[in-house]
């Protein structure tokens, strides 16, 4: 940049400069406009994510089988050993062999005396390494990985566009990220290739700190897309790094996410278990419990053994707990006025309503009983599904009152067939506080009509107050089983009711079993 020099005629009337001083800002100006050439300049390549120009050392390349489709990376050795085991292990090799044809300490100090000090930098061999998918000995439906070429002993060229007009870095790195991270397509229309530089696009634009190319409004894709970048993640051990933003983005979509793991419950638990995700999780455990066996077929051999201990242990404590409360609800009584139980001798009307209430208990909890008669007709598809119900469970142990499928059910059966009983609605009936949800007006007044002598108004009105007073009874021993531990509001999912026996196909809406597992601390795969 040449200075500004002024008109002969604006010369003779100004006061001349010292030499010193316009030499200096001479001086000052040139340096000013040099640097700020250099920072502007459109040929000079740029030292941003994906290609970072001036300082990355590892240059991968991510390419299909046929070439078609290509991606390329110039990143830093550094970042990468910290992100990826696999990383940290592999540049070590080359490291090693750099480290043996070094110059040693005097040649240096010979270059230094010969040359300037920027010079001997700049003749010190900087190594570099490349990385390029193995195709060769990648089997069927396995990721392939990547593998090193010899390294060079010259950083590769770059050739990159004219960066846009701005003087943010933030833009000019956006607007240089890859085709496919700047126009994500639907997963629908993406072949495998895509989805291959998706997933490597995805775990190093993480290891830089930058979001992942998922999908943001629609789950099912989401969670295609976050599988997938974990199993690579996991390939090249970096769980750690991409588990917690797959985690993020999963639980962005709050309550979608919360019904889709209500849907997928096992899916959910194996993803979570890739994630370290706290939050799914405890949402998927509290369903695979709830619904168990019935996800059991899906998880062997399909998941961390440890995980499979902490599930039945939870079953197990959950069955406990139901027996408890079981034998709770079947020893309630009332008692008369002077303090005694009631019984048919001494208040005949009170006990009818303690037996209307244990019918309808029983009814409600344990499996229907089936025909011993040879000759009878073959048992609906729901009475086989209840007998099977009171087989040998998870412990060995014969269940009497809970109502559990088999763990191993038989070749006519289909693989996940619901449970029989809709345990958890029945017990949300009896903790409800809205008694027309079961022995209502209409069911007392049917009952109490069987024993003509004994119906009339007054009757039925003291009949309808005992059996409230064991409604409330009722509701307090079943507060333990009516919990939810779900991030789940069980009032928003629409489920329609069981056929039930009586007044209990009037439920709520909500999943028809139990979510009052708790998830504790120690119950995380990852943390025992």
């Amino acid at each position: 940049m040449v200075s500004h020099v002024e008109p002969p005629q604006q010369v003779l009337h100004t006061p001349r400069r010292p030499p010193s001083a316009t030499s200096r800002a001479s001086t000052t100006r040139r340096h000013r406009s040099s640097r700020s050439q250099h920072t502007t300049s459109p040929s000079s390549p740029l030292n941003e994510f994906p290609l970072f120009a001036h300082t990355g050392d590892v240059d991968i390349i991510i390419s299909s089988p046929s070439g078609r489709n290509e991606q390329r990376y110039l990143l830093h050795s550094i970042i990468l050993s910290q992100c990826s085991s696999f990383f940290a292990i592999d540049l070590k090799r080359p490291l090693i062999h750099n480290a043996l044809n070094a110059p040693t300490s005097a040649s240096l100090s010979r270059i230094g005396e010969a040359t300037s000090s920027r010079s001997s930098l700049d003749s010190v061999d900087t190594r570099h390494w490349t990385y390029v998918l193995d195709w060769h000995h990648t089997r069927n439906n396995e990721t392939p990985r990547l593998i090193q070429r010899p390294p060079s002993h010259s950083p590769p060229p770059v050739s990159r566009n004219k960066p846009p007009a701005s003087s943010s870095a933030f833009f000019r790195t956006m607007s240089n990220l890859s085709a496919l991270s700047l126009n994500p397509q639907p997963a629908a229309s993406l072949g495998p290739d895509d989805e291959l530089l998706r997933d490597y696009d995805n775990l190093f634009r993480i290891f830089y700190n930058y979001p992942p190319s998922l999908s943001n409004s629609n789950i099912a894709d989401a969670y295609t897309e976050s599988k997938t970048l974990l199993h690579l993640a996991q390939i090249y051990d970096a769980l750690d790094i991409v588990g917690s933003r797959v985690d993020h983005h999963l639980l962005g979509f709050q309550g979608r996410l919360f019904k889709q793991i209500a849907r997928y419950p096992p899916s959910y638990l194996k993803l979570a278990c890739l994630a370290r995700s706290k939050v799914i999780y405890t949402e998927a455990l509290i369903h695979v419990v709830g619904q168990w066996p019935q996800a059991q077929s899906q998880l062997l051999n399909h998941i961390d053994p440890l995980v499979l201990d902490i599930i039945e242990d939870k079953v197990q404590e959950l069955e406990d707990m139901k027996l408890r409360i079981e034998v709770r609800l079947f020893r309630l009584t009332l008692t008369t006025s002077r303090g005694e139980r009631v019984n048919p001798s001494n208040a005949y009307l009170d006990w009818m309503a303690m037996s209307l209430f244990r019918q309808w208990l029983a009814e409600n909890t344990t499996p229907a009983p089936v025909s011993i008669l040879k000759n009878s007709s073959r048992p609906s598809s729901s009475d086989a599904a209840s007998a099977t119900a009171s087989q040998t469970g998870r412990s060995g142990r014969q269940s009497t009152s809970r109502a559990l499928v088999p763990s191993k059910p038989s070749p006519s059966q289909p693989t996940f067939s619901p449970p029989p009983q809709n345990l958890g609605r029945v017990y949300r009936l009896m903790g409800s506080t809205n008694k027309e949800f079961y022995l209502n007006h209409d069911e007392c007044k049917r009952f109490l009509k069987l024993t003509p002598e004994m119906y009339s108004r007054d009757n039925l009105k003291r009949f309808e107050r005992r059996v409230d007073e064991l409604k409330n009874l009722a509701r307090d021993a079943v507060k333990p089983l009516t919990r939810n531990f779900l991030e789940l509001d069980l009032a928003s999912v629409a489920a329609p009711p069981p056929p039930g026996r009586g007044s209990a196909a009037v439920q709520p809406t909500g999943v028809g079993y139990l979510t009052c597992t708790k998830v504790l601390e120690e119950d995380l795969p990852w943390v025992a």
